[in-house]
């Protein structure tokens, strides 16, 4: 596993939240054990459905996992300084190791994709409605930067569908979440993180006229959940930047994980959004300007030192990084500095999280910044 190499390694910490902390108003390390342990019931009934696994093992598997996954991080709790028994990487406690934890104990109790089935429904939903969402993009008065701000929006809205959030997850088993009323009654601005407004100044024509344009050669956008969060959310995205001339790469997860899209899911899922999109998906797909690239990683959080070889490869040439939803966002990587633009997009979906910012559930982060220049340390020394 390689790093990104527009990422400034020096100083890269890829979790944005110290469990260890005790700062007061501030999440302890007992909140965010609670936040993975109230995620297990939603875990388990994915779990008890499972098709994969033959119907008369899957309650005693399921309860494996409930019983693995509990008694372990009891352990962390008791003891946070060692490692609990029979899980050696779950040390530091941060959210990258427990999101490993939690894989590991469905793994070991025989579950690969527990929401195979509900990713592959949304999926479908999803693509019911993208015609729909797409002509009112063409629709739009206002050039590149209308269109810009209603993808964003549209990011945000789809990035609700998060099965491995408690609220999320429970609001979803109650047919809540949909795409255009979640759009519609987004949070009003100032955002928990906003830079829309330098975003949008940013892309801005210098003349003032028009609607501006991209500036970007091409662009590797980091993609989290499957149905309307890639589809009616970083699609609509990825086709307006290639309206204005840049090239776009879909990351996505090499395994399974929670509702994430896999690269495996997403190539087909990406065919059959360009076969309702002549217009603009269908010849980018057919060029290779839009594509999918698979990023090595398994978990909804991510260590952008630790991709694939094809990944870092495919997206040595972009000049801009977009990072998606709150687990690779938010919870990983809001304060990675980059040697080229990067713009950093989620929800925010746990109260712990909302409470290093603005405190409001559903809140939005847009975190826009402008390449960095970083001077290796050898010439700060010879300075």
């Amino acid at each position: 596993m390689v790093a990104l190499q527009q990422l400034a390694v020096d100083g890269y910490i890829p979790c944005t939240f110290d469990y260890g902390t005790e700062a007061r108003n501030l999440p302890t390390l007992r909140d965010w054990i609670e936040v993975f342990r109230k995620s297990i019931p939603t875990f388990k009934a994915h779990a008890l459905s499972d098709s994969a696994v033959p119907a008369e093992l899957r309650e005693a598997a399921a309860g494996q996992f409930e019983c693995t996954f509990t008694a372990a991080l009891d352990a962390l709790l008791a003891d946070p300084t060692t490692p609990a028994p029979g899980h050696p990487n779950c040390h530091p406690v941060n959210c990258l190791t427990l999101c490993q934890l939690r894989e590991d104990c469905l793994h070991a109790a025989g579950f690969r994709d527990i929401f195979a089935a509900v990713k592959a429904a949304e999926n479908d939903r999803a693509l019911g409605l993208l015609p729909g969402l797409l002509a009112e993009f063409d629709a739009l008065e206002g050039g590149f930067l209308a269109e810009l701000e209603l993808a964003l929006r549209g990011v945000f809205a789809g990035n609700i569908f998060d099965l491995g959030a408690a609220a999320s997850a429970e609001l979803h088993a109650a047919g809540g979440g949909a795409f255009a009323a979640t759009r519609a009654a987004l949070l009003p601005r100032p955002w928990a993180v906003d830079n829309l407004g330098a975003l949008l100044e940013a892309v801005r024509a210098p003349e003032g006229g028009g609607g501006g344009g991209a500036q970007w050669r091409a662009a590797a956008l980091f993609v989290d959940n499957a149905g309307p969060d890639v589809v009616l959310g970083m699609l609509p995205l990825a086709r307006v930047l290639l309206k204005a001339g840049t090239k776009v790469l879909l990351m996505a997860n090499r395994g399974p994980t929670i509702n994430d899209v896999t690269a495996a899911e997403l190539e087909p899922l990406l065919g059959r959004a360009a076969a309702l999109d002549p217009a603009v998906l269908g010849p980018a797909r057919e060029s290779g300007a839009l594509r999918v690239v698979c990023s090595g990683s398994d978990l909804p959080v991510i260590d952008l030192t630790k991709l694939s070889q094809e990944a870092v490869d495919a997206a040595a040439e972009c000049d801009l990084i977009v990072l998606e939803g709150m687990g690779r966002a938010i919870e990983t990587n809001l304060h990675a500095v980059f040697r080229c633009d990067s713009l950093k997009l989620g929800m925010i979906k746990h109260p712990e999280v909302a409470a290093h910012f603005s405190g409001r559930m559903y809140d939005c982060v847009c975190k826009f910044d402008r390449a960095v220049e970083v001077v290796p340390a050898c010439q700060t020394e010879q300075a």
